[in-house]
């Protein structure tokens, strides 16, 4: 869902620029993601984490299927 604004940007503003911003938007957004994951495993019980994967996962599934039937 990022590519297309990317291409639109690249198009109008230059390629180098566009791929070294989003290159490095995408590395920050991987470390800040990998780096919260580590504090949290070491934080947390492996059992909680994977409970709440599950929970989030469910929920999330149970939205999208409300949403796309019109119920919300």
């Amino acid at each position: 869902k990022t590519m297309p604004p990317t291409i639109t940007l690249a198009t109008q503003e230059g390629w180098l620029g566009t791929w070294l911003g989003s290159t490095v938007g995408m590395v920050a957004a991987d470390a800040l993601a990998i780096g919260v994951g580590i504090l949290l495993g070491r934080r947390l019980p492996e059992r909680v984490i994977k409970y709440g994967a599950a929970a989030a996962f469910f929920a999330f599934g149970v939205l999208l299927v409300a949403d796309g039937a019109g119920w919300v």
